[in-house]
């Protein structure tokens, strides 16, 4: 089956680095901002925010790592690419502390594409659920200037609230940058959340001090979907109230941070 009608507007390409490749979704125009989405794919209401963004003047970058582009999310769905997910791709990690994914090297070297493609001051990069701390782990890549990390579950079942899917060495290097350019980071997450510890939120303020900007959100605030509020950009995304103001923000966040000065 084919799933157009949402990916109406995007041009697409492969794009390949140090042996692996995935389709790329693009469309706008301006500085670049990369959408990584959330389990189960690249669905409706993933290009439903990059539209948002590619709208206030942005160009979005979405590639598209597991999943059908374009293909509704669901509960069966969600738990068929878990599955393939858990048991078969290598290129994502997880259970291991303090350790980024092999595929984020993928995505820096997109971000640095995008750069070169677009201008501006820099890119900006969100990833959402399974993804989401792959923003911060990107900020070892210099083109990288505003990380939105949404829902960030990974590690999974550590044992260690606080976990990180980022290593030691991506930790210094986001904290150095974001004193030395002057840069900062917005969190998002709903507190019943069991995929998203409080103590994951508290250690990126214990790492970062004010460079990061926590939004946390009640069960009253979600949109209605087959999960647990989880999802803020997205699923669970109210067109009113404050889930709709953080979206707002983070679209104003990478416009304030990928323009040039």
């Amino acid at each position: 089956m084919a799933y157009e009608t949402a990916l109406a507007g995007y041009e697409t390409f492969d794009f390949a680095h140090d042996g692996r490749r995935y389709p790329v979704y693009r469309r706008g125009s301006g500085p670049a901002v990369i959408v990584i989405h959330e389990m189960p794919g690249l669905h409706p209401l993933v290009l439903r925010f990059a539209d948002r963004v590619a709208a206030a003047g942005m160009t979005v970058y979405c590639p598209s790592l597991f999943g059908t582009p374009g293909k509704p999310a669901s509960r069966r769905y969600a738990l068929t690419e878990m599955f393939k997910a858990f048991c078969v791709r290598r290129e994502f990690y997880f259970w291991a502390q303090d350790r980024s994914s092999p595929v984020v090297d993928w995505l820096r070297a997109l971000a640095r594409k995008a750069h070169l493609d677009c201008g501006g001051r820099g890119v900006g990069a969100v990833g959402m659920c399974f993804t989401g701390g792959y923003a911060l782990a990107m900020m070892t890549e210099p083109s990288v200037v505003a990380p939105v990390l949404s829902q960030p579950s990974m590690p999974v079942a550590t044992g260690r609230a606080d976990g990180f899917d980022c290593s030691a060495a991506e930790v210094a290097c986001a904290r150095r940058r974001f004193i030395d350019e002057d840069l900062t980071m917005i969190g998002l997450r709903f507190r019943s959340d069991t995929l998203v510890p409080d103590g994951r939120f508290e250690r990126y303020r214990a790492e970062f001090g004010d460079r990061f900007e926590g939004h946390e959100f009640e069960d009253a605030d979600a949109r209605a979907s087959f999960i647990p509020p989880h999802s803020v950009l997205t699923l669970h995304l109210k067109e009113d109230g404050p889930t709709k103001a953080a979206e707002q923000r983070v679209i104003e966040f990478f416009r304030e941070r990928t323009a040039a000065p």
